[in-house]
């Protein structure tokens, strides 16, 4: 593998010290982590904690009596997530490598169960899976990283081998076929927005892996084409066409199925410049907004610090972009660059479709602000992205 020095080997520790040495050695975990991109994370999830508070504390209907009921399990998610993103980075993307295989099959599995009589329906998609304790799971959001890790894995092992000087034809088919099977399975759920996630996931990850033009534009067509097709076979459930039908003309149906985007928009607009204050929005307090502790959290936001605390998500969402594109160009294999790149457009494109739908420029696909928004699944999913990219970094030579 060109350039192929890991952090342990660099700091004179051989294969046969890694694990927690390869990550925590002296000049290891410090020196080598992007720091930007963890506090840029870790100030969003506590900003994301307080607005899922406000949102949340009145909502006697959804807390149980508990006003921190929603509070306490945000933090929960939280910390349950640096622990997975730690995993990660003392794992690596290089001994993940490895589980790829068994991670793939695992995802899949779970996505199956969900169209089992073990998955449940949650506002109006049934993609969830009922656990003890009053805990949901949504496979799904792993989904996303496993197509991640199996296309890296596939696109990227003759060319890091020195065999080929980008992907042929025959692996960039490969690893379609690896990605599609579970698009196909989470689009009979169906959750539209996750498969949207996805195939953005798909186009990033084949730019980034140097194939050719020619998959792009042709996927582009191709994904045309089967929008029309699930439109015409009517495999949409009737609210989805709904909400595209809202997002087509806000006006269609204000009190119906336009109800969400307009309060939300009503929300946003009366916080002017600095907002009314947090836990004084009146339309938070009074709870006109829907799945304002998930979807719509953006709301609380816009409501209560305005434009200003909106302007603070976005750039500190920002921030982690940014520093992911550096990551993904600095790395010294094109396994890592993938991975960076296919975080990249997943966080990018879900940040963006979540906050266009809540300004109306968006339809509403029911996905998670990354971070920010209430829910374990997409908590965990988004800081072991994290782990993946402080493992990319950390595992480079010391002068990259």
């Amino acid at each position: 593998m060109t350039g192929g020095v890991n952090s342990f080997q660099v700091s004179g520790y051989g294969p046969e010290r890694a694990g927690w040495t390869r990550v925590f050695a002296r000049d290891g975990l410090a020196r080598r982590l992007d720091w930007p991109i963890l506090l840029a994370g870790l100030a969003l999830s506590l900003l994301g904690s307080l607005l899922v508070y406000s949102a949340t504390r009145n909502r006697t209907e959804l807390n149980q009596g508990d006003p921190y009921y929603f509070l306490a399990r945000h933090w929960l998610n939280t910390g349950i997530g640096v622990a997975l993103m730690i995993g990660a980075i003392w794992l690596g993307h290089r001994g993940l490598r490895t589980a790829v295989p068994l991670l793939y099959g695992a995802s899949v599995f779970l996505i199956l169960l969900v169209l089992t009589p073990l998955g449940s329906t949650i506002n109006g998609a049934h993609s969830w899976i009922k656990l003890p304790g009053g805990f949901s799971l949504q496979p799904s959001e792993f989904v996303k990283i496993t197509i991640i890790l199996g296309m890296a894995m596939l696109l990227a092992a003759r060319v890091d081998a020195g065999d080929k000087p980008h992907p042929d034809h025959r692996t960039v088919l490969q690893a379609l076929g690896l990605a599609v099977v579970p698009m196909l399975i989470v689009m009979l759920m169906p959750d539209l927005g996750s498969v949207m996630v996805m195939v953005i996931i798909v186009l990033g990850v084949l730019l980034a892996s140097g194939a050719s033009n020619r998959w792009i534009f042709g996927l582009l067509g191709a994904g045309a084409a089967g929008a029309i097709t699930v439109w015409q076979l009517g495999i949409l459930d009737e609210y989805q066409i709904n909400r595209f039908a809202a997002f087509a003309n806000p006006e269609l149906d204000p009190a119906g199925v336009g109800y969400n985007t307009n309060q939300a928009r009503i929300a946003i607009g009366s916080g002017g410049l600095t907002g009314s204050g947090l836990f004084q929005g009146s339309q938070t307090t009074g709870q006109f907004v829907p799945e304002q502790q998930t979807d719509f959290v953006f709301t609380v936001a816009g409501e209560e610090l305005g434009f200003v605390g909106g302007m603070l998500i976005i750039g500190l969402l920002g921030v982690i972009l940014w520093r992911a594109c550096r990551i993904a160009r600095d790395t010294t294999d094109l396994y890592g660059t993938i991975v960076a790149a296919g975080i990249v457009a997943w966080f990018a494109f879900q940040t963006f479709e979540n906050i266009g739908m809540t300004l109306g420029i968006m339809p509403v696909t029911g996905l998670p602000l990354p971070f920010v928004s209430y829910g374990g699944s997409s908590m965990f999913a988004v800081w072991l992205a994290i782990g993946l990219l402080q493992s990319i970094r950390t595992q480079r030579p010391m002068s990259a």
